[in-house]
């Protein structure tokens, strides 16, 4: 797999992806989040691409955010057909990297409780569930 910036011409496959990982919800339009983030370190948003003999073919994704305090990942997507191959460690891997460039020292990152399969997986890679320290409180500003 190799690991690039998001490019416009990739929005459609990167929301079929997150489509086929449940990650899009009614409340959240995929194409808004991503116009948002296009606004605010485009750099920081990554696909992973694997080539198919006729082009390449994404089949990861990863929102990496950073404000000056802590860092954020948002949709991380790894098809179900490419899953346990690596790709989501090293989208991660590169976050963190990109993240320790800017000299962030922190990343704070979101999963649902009922996905144990995800937080097994972040669990893995030196994420700890920070709950006991804080709770997350969250307040729409915009309704899509």
């Amino acid at each position: 797999m190799r690991i690039r910036p998001f490019q416009l011409r990739d929005e459609p496959a990167v929301i079929e992806l997150w489509k086929r990982c449940e990650l899009t919800h009614p409340w959240n339009d995929p194409h808004k989040d991503i116009a948002r983030k296009m606004k605010v370190n485009p750099e920081m948003f990554l696909v992973g691409e694997i080539d198919e003999g006729k082009g390449g073919r994404i089949v990861a994704s990863v929102m990496v955010g950073y404000e000056g305090h802590r860092g954020a990942i948002n949709y991380l997507a790894v098809d179900p057909d490419f899953r346990r191959q690596g790709f989501g460690r090293a989208l991660m891997k590169e976050a963190e990297r990109l993240l320790i460039a800017v000299g962030c020292p922190k990343i704070n990152l979101f999963a649902r409780a009922t996905n144990a399969e995800v937080i097994a997986f972040y669990e893995r890679l030196g994420y700890a569930d920070m709950t006991g320290e804080a709770i997350a409180l969250g307040k729409r500003l915009i309704e899509d």
